[in-house]
């Protein structure tokens, strides 16, 4: 059955009775159709009003200033033109793609003179091109033109339809909810039509002139050099270089045509990407713009002598901050000053925490802290935050949201019932942004001033969760801290502008995710023409950064600081070691991919053996054999304290692992009570051997020592490495609960006769401060090297007073040397290269040539080895981390 059964009566607007079937409405006396724009001539001199305001879907479709509106409006026009004012009859009626060669026409003689302009004179000379040209030659756009075109039918309708909007913002505040302002309309910069529509018979064949969009695409796919052509969506190398072979185009249409007779891999949507492309890069243009005026803002504003001279007075005497702790204040109150966000991003060490908490000291002692500040922090520094709070400025009321779940519940209730306007900072970590759906909404609805984030490159990542959580928080004022705000590549920086200054970047995050993820391998004559465009998209960069960012090096403002040297160690591997690992490269090189059985091999576990074994064969399971295995699972099955009691699935669930975390079942399981490993065994590794010559050298000349692993496993074999060869040590990791780091922390510094502070590099390389010690050894180094210079610098800091020594181990033969290769590669990004591609697929290709460097392999094959993966291999190396 028809839906139009269901359908209510119609009802005449005259007499208010049904229409019959079959009838056909006739308007009401006096009333007219209400007509497209863009399908009429002329408007009636003295316009009946409607006697309802116009829809917001009949007011959606008009456009006045493009040619993409007159393309809006509808096919052919059926309707035919009114009378014009002098009462002789109109110019035939023209369809509106008639209408838009016309438009073309004249824009392509007269690109001078603005689309609106244009258009309102050819609807005076009846869309004659000739009559419309032949008007415009005397004008020069000053303000007679502007007069003729708000005096013109169309504009006024324009602006009544503006006005209309205007009553009906909810569109505009929706931009505005996601970060835009007036500054950055998300639409703005975008193309309002298609340059090619391949449904539209009357692209081909058409030469009265190309718009300007068309005009753009047509010069930059003739022109444009290959390392840039790479940009556009689609175009791999292989498709460029089909594009360059095509040649020059020498029109519209012979760039169409070439296109559409092209191999398949070459189609005319190609047109609307490059057009799209192009839009963004426009979008950039009027970015970098923007950020020019604001630093000529806020020059101007130190001009004007806008910063202060002495430190704030609530800063206890004894406590003075280093000159160019000053500068960075002056920097931060500038920007309060101006209304403007910001990345304090000194290099680590330089005491980026005291120059925030002076600035929060500032705002008190002015009394511009209408609401409270936001401080968050990773775990590890959560303590020293507190104490460097009351310390550098006893004034403010510092609160810790902190503590167990029914604690925070109770500082919640307490903020709901009495508010917390009585307090100056809240003190927080990351992982209580996100820890429960109560605790987003709180951090959603409870106002804040500042809200400052530590360690801000956590934020690199603009897709991530976390990133949108944060993003949310809601605060009128943003300050982010780093030591390394370009970490993989130029788009991680982007991120961190994105977020510190939403209303300017927010729109057009799609169009610097696009402009910033990097460059194409170039060979032969194109490398020259790869330099220049990888120094343009370096200088974008900085032009885009320089108002929101404050970056110095140690080595130019700390000329008292310590010499810091690093000192790469090649450590060969024992012989059984080696001939283990000679043994596994063998093994992978015949790998297909596929997942085995038992070993449970397959993609980046590969990389993972191939580094565990590398640093300490306990790592992988070489001592216990499967049947030693089967009695270990016996003994659980029978074990009171053991999930089951099923012999067989005990031995699937502990077959794959390591030999020292078999070895650590025992301190669970007393039924494993006599288990153990030889201590040859332990201290018989490559690097240990290496620690033996090195520790007690460093011991006898009084040097303490910061010992760094990513594996927490690695940190369990060294702490009995340490035992066995008799050296005092601590231990901080991510599993040391964060009420004790601190403590830790004041006893290594105060007690020297704690020889080896052991850390895993996450969780001790963030933030904390121990120039206790002046010798730094990275036991296993990582595949960013920005987290090993955040844990080398938690000795080389302010407060040094020795020279400070950085030994990395790197296992001689091993995949270890490809990771070192690939990792200063990486260091040289902060001066000069970007990476190509977001950090999943940079990642990915450093995997490849790992493997590729390791295992001899081709990279066809690496691939296929990496897209398997294990999921309980997978547990097992998150394990060991």
């Amino acid at each position: 059955m028809s839906l139009r059964n269901f359908r209510k009566p119609a009802h005449s607007a005259a007499n208010g009775t049904a229409v019959p079937d079959g009838q056909k409405l006739e308007l009401a006396p006096g009333r007219k159709r209400i007509q497209m724009l863009n399908d009429s001539e002329s408007e009636p001199e003295t316009p009946e009003k409607p006697s309802a305001p116009p829809s917001s879907k009949a007011v959606a479709p008009i456009d006045i200033p493009t040619v993409g509106a007159v393309v809006s409006s509808g096919g052919p026009s059926t309707s035919t033109s009114p009378e014009t004012t002098n009462g002789t009859s109109a110019a035939p009626v023209l369809t509106v793609k008639e209408k838009e060669l016309c438009l073309q026409r004249v824009r392509a003689e007269r690109p001078d003179v603005d689309t609106m302009v244009v258009q309102d004179h050819l609807v005076r000379n009846k869309w004659s091109v000739e009559a419309t040209l032949e008007d415009l030659k005397n004008y020069s756009g000053g303000g007679g033109g502007k007069r003729k075109i708000l005096d013109s039918p169309m504009v006024q309708k324009a602006v009544a339809l503006n006005a209309h909007a205007s009553k009906n913002p909810s569109k505009k505040r929706k931009v505005q909810n996601r970060g835009g302002d007036s500054d950055s309309d998300e639409e703005s910069g975008r193309p309002q039509e298609r340059v090619f529509d391949s449904d539209d018979d009357s692209d081909e064949g058409v030469n009265y002139g190309m718009s300007r969009d068309r005009k753009g695409v047509f010069e930059f796919l003739n022109n444009a050099p290959v390392i840039e052509l790479a940009s556009v969506k689609t175009l791999s190398t292989k498709k460029i270089d089909l594009l360059v072979e095509l040649r020059p185009f020498k029109s519209w249409d012979d760039l169409v045509d070439k296109l559409k007779n092209s191999p398949k891999s070459l189609t005319t949507e190609l047109l609307n990407y490059t057009q799209e492309y192009l839009s963004r890069r426009n979008n950039l243009v009027t970015i970098m713009n923007k950020c020019r005026k604001m630093v000529q803002k806020l020059e101007s504003a130190i001009a004007a002598g806008g910063g202060i001279s002495e430190q704030p007075s609530n800063i206890p005497d004894g406590f003075k901050l280093a000159e160019y702790q000053m500068v960075g204040l002056n920097w931060l109150t500038i920007m309060h000053k101006n209304d403007m966000n910001g990345i304090l991003a000194d290099e680590m060490g330089l005491g980026k925490t005291i120059q925030v908490i002076a600035f929060l000291a500032w705002l008190k002692e002015n009394d511009l802290n209408n609401q409270p500040q936001l401080v968050v922090v990773p775990s590890s520094t959560l303590d020293n935050w507190d104490n460097e709070l009351r310390k550098w400025c006893p004034e403010l009321i510092v609160m810790k949201y902190y503590g167990s779940q029914e604690d925070r519940r109770m500082i919640r209730i307490d903020w709901a019932k009495n508010g917390i306007s009585d307090v100056d900072v809240v003190l927080t970590t990351y992982h209580m942004m996100g820890a429960s759906g109560e605790e987003k909404k709180m951090w959603r609805v409870t106002p804040f001033q500042y809200v400052i984030f530590d360690e801000a490159h956590m934020l690199k990542n603009m897709t991530s969760q976390r990133y949108e959580n944060l993003l949310r928080i809601r605060a009128e004022r943003r300050i982010l801290l780093t030591g390394t705000p370009l970490q993989n590549n130029l788009l991680e920086l982007m991120s961190l502008l994105c977020f510190v200054m939403p209303k300017l970047f927010g729109g057009k995050v799609e169009d610097i995710k696009a402009l910033f993820q990097g460059k194409v391998k170039s060979k032969g004559d194109d490398a020259e023409e790869a330099g220049t465009f990888e120094r343009n998209q370096i200088e974008r960069a900085k032009q885009i950064m320089k108002p929101f960012i404050l970056r110095r090096l140690k080595k130019d403002v700390l000329s008292h600081l310590p010499e810091k040297t690093e000192k790469i160690i090649k450590a060969p591997m024992l012989d059984s070691q080696k001939e283990k690992y000679l043994a596994m490269v063998n093994e992978y090189q015949n790998e297909t991919g596929t997942i085995r059985e038992t070993t449970e091999i397959s993609g980046m576990s590969v990389m993972m053996d191939m580094r565990k074994l590398a640093n300490h064969p306990l790592l992988l399971r070489y001592y216990f054999s499967d049947a030693d295995v089967r009695k270990m699972a016996r003994k659980l099955a029978g074990d009171s304290d053991w999930k089951g009691n099923n012999v067989e699935e005990a031995f699937q669930d502990i077959a794959y692992l390591s030999d020292f975390k078999l070895l650590q079942l025992k301190e669970k399981y007393t039924s494993l009570y006599d288990l153990h490993i030889p201590e040859k065994l332990i201290v018989a590794s490559g690097k240990f051997r290496q620690l033996d010559e090195l520790l007690p050298k460093l011991k006898s000349e009084g040097h303490r020592v910061l010992i760094f692993s990513q594996f927490v496993m690695m940190l369990d074999i060294m702490e009995h490495y340490l035992k066995i060869r008799k050296h005092g040590y601590l231990r901080l990791d991510g599993q040391t609960a964060v009420t004790d780091r601190q403590e830790m922390i004041d006893l290594y510094t105060q007690d020297p006769k704690i020889f080896v502070f052991l850390l895993s590099t996450k969780a001790g390389g963030l933030g904390i401060n121990l120039t206790a010690a002046d010798t730094v050894i990275i036991h296993d180094i990582d595949f960013n090297p920005y987290n090993d210079k955040q844990a080398e610098d938690r000795a080389h800091r302010m407060g040094q007073t020795k020279p400070v020594t950085i030994y990395k181990l790197v296992s001689e033969g091993t995949i270890e040397e490809g990771m070192l290769m690939i990792a200063q590669e990486k260091l040289q990004l902060e001066k000069e290269v970007t990476e190509d591609g977001e950090n999943k697929k940079e990642q990915h290709k450093c995997m490849v040539r790992l493997l590729t460097m390791s295992l001899g392999m081709d990279e066809n094959k690496a691939e296929t080895i990496l897209k398997n993966e294990s999921p309980k291999k997978k547990l097992q190396d998150e394990e060991d981390f």
